[in-house]
């Protein structure tokens, strides 16, 4: 599990991983964290092993600590044969909380 600071430095540092939101599409057109790939927790099965490679590191995340469709899709990636999955459980609710720009439905980011 990445703490928010983690992730902040990972980014910075401009690391190679996958900001998945396994939110639904509707919630991923609203708000999600900036450069992130949306493929709903229900759809991982199906879309997964198609749309992400096994080798980047993939980073899971979803609304908040409270939601818990980061950690479902952790178990399902892993049991895809995923092995570079972390989860970042604070989701876009303590991404926000750090004061870290936010892409929106527009495209631009807020803060």
């Amino acid at each position: 599990m990445l703490l928010r600071e983690e992730l902040k430095a990972k980014l910075d540092a401009g690391e190679k991983l996958v900001l998945l939101n396994v939110l639904t599409r509707e919630s991923f057109e609203r708000v999600r964290l900036p450069n992130s790939v949306n493929i709903p927790v229900d759809e991982l099965e199906v879309r997964a092993e198609k749309e992400l490679d096994k080798k980047v590191e993939i980073v899971v995340y979803c609304a908040s600590f409270e939601c818990h469709a980061s950690p479902d899709a952790c178990r399902i990636l892993k049991r895809l044969g995923f092995e570079k999955v972390s989860e970042y459980s604070g989701g876009i609710k303590d991404w926000m909380r750090g004061g870290y720009p936010l892409e929106t439905r527009l495209g631009k980011n807020k803060q």
